[in-house]
């Protein structure tokens, strides 16, 4: 064989630019596998045909894109990494590469690249077994954090009352005077909501209730539906007071004694998501008093101002309730999903001014949350406080103390003071700042390993389940169960997540999820060109937050929990702003509610959250309908594809600049470039077919006085062309999708997991969708085999102290 003039040469430059850039390392190594090429067959023109995809690869691509299609230092040199079908990946390499020269790997040369780059590197398999995931070492996220602050607290006080038989609302108490007589009641029921007008003679029952001097007391909780600031108010034309979360007797709002002519009264709290708050309110109409109105209300985060609803109301009364007011900078979400990886100086100083706000509350209030009394003796309340705190560490760091722990989180500090709130402080701060409480469970798990470190254990389960489908430390029934060790079976954990299911942290994190997933949480602010669409005004946005709430939860926590419903379902909850909004009369005896109940709006074109007006109208413009906004929706979060940024941004072309033209025409106009069709060709054929929904999400048959063309298609990843028809054809096509339910799943399981799925093992997301697909598509069921995959799970490293 005679040998390659190239390969000497080519050699020594290799070694020499070893770390250089990898544009060069791309050239080289490119240069040197083309020498091969050429001494191998003998001649100097070697005919294409006879190169392999890899040699193809190197000739043409890895100066760009890498030897391993990691990308280089040049502009769009991007890393070859994505979830086009093979066809597709095939046609963009015909079109589009070499970008330099395109059109110069075409037919059986463009066939080889694909395949190689697709099964090299590009692939989800390729990528998995060429970067191995890992579970990786995590904090408490923010969401986390507040939840177990709120948690460890409430784990001290007595539970809330049961009254499970009960409607939502508030216990309310009639009498028939302004004074507060037990043998004035006359009445005791439910209120839905605090709301009433009675002018002149009027009364609740003046057949009981003399309409002259009248008082009412409402007494029960508010289920916080999320994390934040709200603003309660008080509308009150007469003597009242409102007391919330109870921590001492003064009330929150005080108007029992009228000064001037205001009736509205405002207060700002925080509160925790799905957490209870206990309220009280108290109103009399005096003799004097002409008239008697009374309204309750609020403005949540993000909300506007109104009635306090009754399904966020409870007659039960609940103890008070700690939310934490420490501002945290935002956790890292550019994997998808929250995840606590970022450490920072600010996270740092968070987490310490976090710890003295909780040990201030707690010192604050000492006696409640120890048990004992301020005349109990020096001996009695110390033994208490180092109890309480040994209890602390013990729910904070989620298992038992050893007795070495004891001592250095708790008893010493008490041992250097006479004075036991100064060692409370010192326990508790030292408690909170510590890793065992601020990152999630590192024990190693070699079995017999030495010193300090631990194999997993019951209680690692515990906290797996808690934080997979809580967000927050176990409770008391986990870790019975994890001391008891019975949290050691699938079925054990299975039981647990089932009962854990039921409690409203778990609803509050799985609507979370939702709202992520359809990519609703960043809807802030929404709103249309009054022009052409007065009546969207700030509380129909609310009222169509509310809605997509209502139809998730109803979907979500019903006897089947079908995953189908929620693209397939035909009725969407509406009030009666709501339907005359969009086209349907209010029944009878409705107008002049704020109740929702189904309606089936648009029978045949409508399809489950896919044509939920709020999307529609969040995935539109100011006046017009967005088919990009939406086929980005459709193609990201619910088949899972990924996309490139776009190489600039580009403003849409303006209707008034093509009056001719329909949304759909100017959309084809404006992305008929090849370099916009490798991405539009996929974003805009999902999105076309939801164009029969205006930019508030209105039905409507033409556009510009054409009529609607609302077709589309979609390339699966396995090369199949799908073409629809209209919203409920792309929806039907969802539902039975692979590629959709292994969307769902991943991101289900990565936003309660917050690692990636790949780490719990190769076949994990196959296997949970093969399970979900064959137990009938229930998400409760989904949610139970997910909280079983992540206790199971190795942790990372063992705690340091």
């Amino acid at each position: 064989m005679t040998p390659c003039p190239f390969v000497v040469p080519v050699c020594l430059p290799l070694r020499r630019c070893w770390f250089g850039s990898r544009s060069m390392i791309g050239f080289v190594v490119g240069s040197l596998v083309w020498g091969l090429t050429i001494t191998s067959s003998g001649a100097t023109s070697p005919n294409a045909n006879d190169l392999t995809g890899e040699q193809i690869y190197f000739k043409h691509c890895a100066s760009c894109h890498g030897e391993m299609g990691e990308g280089g230092d040049l502009e769009d040199s991007w890393p070859l990494e994505g979830d086009r079908p093979l066809a597709d990946l095939e046609r963009l390499i015909e079109q589009t590469m070499p970008k330099a020269d395109p059109h110069t790997i075409v037919g059986e040369e463009a066939r080889k690249v694909a395949r190689y780059v697709y099964d090299s590197f590009y692939s989800d398999e390729a990528r998995a077994q060429r970067q191995a995931a890992r579970i990786e070492l995590a904090r408490l996220t923010v969401r986390q954090y507040q939840n177990v602050a709120a948690d460890l607290i409430a784990s001290f006080n007595s539970g809330p009352e049961r009254k499970p038989d009960l409607p939502n609302g508030l216990a309310a108490e009639y009498y028939a005077s302004q004074q507060f007589r037990h043998q004035d009641r006359k009445i005791e029921r439910v209120d839905p909501s605090v709301q009433f007008r009675y002018d002149g003679q009027g009364s609740p029952d003046p057949e009981l209730i003399p309409p002259k001097a009248f008082a009412i007391k409402w007494r029960g909780s508010i289920v916080a539906p999320q994390t934040g600031r709200y603003d309660l108010i008080l509308q009150a034309d007469n003597g009242a007071r409102l007391w919330f979360n109870e921590e001492n007797r003064t009330p929150l709002i005080d108007a029992w004694v009228k000064s001037g002519d205001d009736t509205k009264y405002e207060a700002e709290v925080q509160m925790v998501a799905g957490r209870r708050y206990g309220i009280r309110l108290e109103w009399f109409k005096g003799e004097k008093d002409t008239k008697a109105a009374l309204a309750l209300k609020w403005k949540p985060p993000g909300g506007v101002e109104e009635l306090i609803p009754a399904r966020v109301l409870r007659p039960e009364w609940s103890p008070p309730a700690f939310a934490l007011t420490t501002p945290f900078p935002p956790d890292d979400r550019s994997a998808g999903y929250e995840r606590g990886t970022a450490i920072s100086r600010e996270w740092h100083e968070a987490t310490t001014e976090a710890a003295l706000e909780i040990a201030g509350y707690v010192a604050a209030n000492l006696p409640r949350l120890a048990k004992f009394k301020e005349q109990d003796d020096a001996q009695t309340k110390l033994k208490a406080i180092r109890s309480f705190c040994a209890t602390f560490a013990e729910r904070a760091f989620r298992r038992p103390l050893t007795d070495s722990q004891r001592r250095f989180f708790v008893d010493r500090w008490f041992e250097t003071t006479d004075d036991p709130e100064a060692g409370l402080k010192r326990a508790l701060l030292l408690i909170l700042k510590s890793p065992r409480f601020l990152y999630r469970e590192v024990a190693d798990p070699v079995p017999n390993a030495p010193g300090d470190v631990r194999p997993r254990d019951d209680y690692d389960v515990a906290a797996r389940l808690s934080f997979t489908l809580w967000d927050s430390i176990p409770d008391e029934d986990l870790l019975e169960a994890a001391a008891r060790g019975q949290l050691r079976e699938p079925d054990q954990i299975q039981a647990q997540a089932r009962r854990m299911l039921d409690d409203p942290r778990a609803k509050v994190k799985v609507r979370e999820f939702l709202h992520q997933w359809l990519r609703v949480d960043h809807l802030h602010d929404l709103s249309k060109d009054s022009s052409q669409f007065p009546d969207f005004d700030p509380a129909l946005v609310s009222d169509l937050k509310t809605s997509l709430d209502l139809m998730l939860d109803e979907i979500i926590w019903s006897e089947t929990s079908d995953y189908r419903r929620l693209l397939l379902a035909e009725t969407v909850p509406l009030n009666a702003r709501l339907a005359r909004f969009y086209g349907l009369e209010p029944g009878e005896g409705e107008a002049a509610t704020a109740d929702f109940r189904p309606y089936e709006l648009d029978p045949g074109e409508r399809a489950g959250v896919l044509t939920h007006p709020l999307l529609l109208a969040g995935f539109a413009y100011h006046s017009t309908s967005s088919p990009i906004h939406r086929g980005v929706f459709v193609s990201r979060s619910l088949l899972g594809r990924s996309l490139k940024p776009p190489p600039e941004a580009v403003a849409p072309l303006a209707p008034d600049l093509h009056p001719d033209l329909t949304t759909r025409e100017r959309v084809v106009l404006q992305t008929s470039p090849s370099s916009c069709m490798n991405c539009h060709g996929l974003i805009n054929n999902l999105g076309f077919p939801l164009e029969k929904f205006d930019a508030v999400g209105r039905l409507r048959t033409e556009d510009h006085g054409k009529p609607i063309d609302d077709s589309g298609s979609y390339l699966t990843r396995s090369g199949d062309l799908v073409t629809f028809q209209g919203a409920r054809s792309l929806a039907a096509f969802l539902a039975q999708s692979p590629e959709a339910h292994r969307a769902f799943v991943e991101q289900l399981f990565h936003y309660l997991v917050k690692q990636p799925i790949q780490a719990f093992g190769p076949s994990t997301s196959a296997d949970l969708r093969r399970t979900f697909v064959e137990g009938g598509f229930r998400i409760r069921d989904l949610l139970t085999e997910i909280a079983l995959v992540a206790a199971f799970a190795a942790p990372p490293q063992p705690t340091p102290e």
